[in-house]
């Protein structure tokens, strides 16, 4: 069964991996900094799964916090 991911959650799977490039953390890192799983930050970056609410609220606040460091130059 081959479904297309809805567009937001591409957007999202990219922006993931766009904060954690950027921020120079590996998969497992940013799990640690999420209080996550690395298996889960790997399933949202290839599109196998999404972020639950709780997860992305957290995500969310993770990036305002690197963007107010000054660790993080893109808007998410």
């Amino acid at each position: 069964m081959n479904r297309k991911m809805p567009p937001e959650q591409t957007n999202l799977r990219k922006t993931i991996k766009e904060v954690r490039e950027q921020l120079g953390l590996s998969q497992e890192e940013l799990a640690h900094a999420l209080g996550v799983s690395f298996a889960s930050i790997n399933r949202w970056e290839n599109g196998k799964a999404a972020p639950s609410k709780l997860a992305r609220a957290q995500f969310e606040m993770f990036c305002r916090k690197m963007k107010t460091q000054g660790k993080l130059k893109r808007e998410t």
